[in-house]
């Protein structure tokens, strides 16, 4: 997978100046376009989009430097419509624009080209097991969020605190199912993995009720596979760590990508260390063929 993804790199490399065609780059890495936007993402830290961007306008900051081509003939080979649309886009990276940076040789930003490589840490296993589950229901409250990578996310703390109790004895007496009890469901709103991207997150449970009542959102989830991970820690830096770790360690060494679907979470307190807390996380995930 490693050297698939550094083969989708240079691809990239050789085609800033064309558009960049994310179907191809899934094929050289024998993945979904969903699944490879979504590693690059969670790998790089950025956007596939964002990647490509900047590294453009990185090249684009040499040749501007160099005295020539034209300005213009520098936005269009890069995708500019207009030289204004280069500009605004050149300054945002830069921060100076084209024509200034060209008169006083200012210093530029670089995005330097990605390439992966396997980091081996010890000799550490991660718990996980394969589960094919039919067809079923998230069902709960919903609130938009925004992602935030590390520490107790407030969007999320507000929105939990705002649910009368009443209301989630209602919730709780849903679920029916594994896993089992109240939840945390997570839905991402693009195929970024950046800070501050929206989220759909539901504190709900997982349940194969037909009814719902008027005042609990629901999301319907079509049967599949799912990996659940397993691990007890600090809470939330020891399941921010497993997040972290499916993405980095699990997915690139084993025959399994992601899939469309809610990430599903199970927390409760470890009965070994109160400051603790055991959890259990479920990601939709797609046997490979390759």
């Amino acid at each position: 997978m490693l050297d698939r993804l550094n083969q989708a790199m240079e691809h990239i490399e050789t085609r800033l100046d064309e558009s960049i065609d994310v179907s191809e780059l899934a094929r050289i890495t024998l993945t979904s376009e969903y699944h490879f936007r979504r590693l690059f993402s969670s790998l790089a830290g950025m956007p596939l989009s964002e990647y490509v961007r900047r590294r453009r306008l990185t090249v684009a900051g040499a040749e501007v430097l160099a005295g020539e081509p034209t300005l213009l003939e520098i936005a269009v080979r890069y995708g500019y419509t207009s030289g204004e649309a280069f500009a605004r886009a050149f300054r945002a990276v830069h921060g100076v624009g084209p024509g200034e940076a060209r008169r006083t040789g200012a210093a530029l930003n670089s995005q330097p080209r990605l390439s992966f490589r396997l980091t081996v840490e010890g000799n550490s296993t991660m718990r996980y097991r394969i589960v094919e589950k039919e067809a079923f229901r998230v069902v709960g409250k919903k609130a938009r969020v925004p992602l935030i990578y590390q520490g107790v996310n407030p969007h999320i703390a507000d929105h939990i605190r705002g649910i009368p109790p009443e209301t989630m004895l209602r919730i709780a007496g849903l679920s029916d199912q594994d896993p089992e009890g109240v939840v945390s469901a997570t839905v991402r709103l693009s195929d970024g993995f950046e800070e501050g991207s929206e989220l759909d997150y539901y504190h709900a449970v997982v349940t194969s009720t037909a009814e719902l009542p008027e005042d609990l959102d629901a999301l319907d989830c079509p049967a599949g596979t799912w990996a659940v991970f397993e691990n007890t820690g600090p809470f939330p830096q020891a399941l921010q760590q497993m997040w972290g770790d499916v993405a980095a360690r699990w997915i690139p060494s084993n025959p399994y990508e992601y899939r469309p679907g809610p990430e599903i979470l199970r927390t409760r307190p470890s009965q070994e260390d109160p400051a603790h807390s055991d959890a259990q996380l479920w990601i939709p995930v797609t046997r490979t063929t390759g």
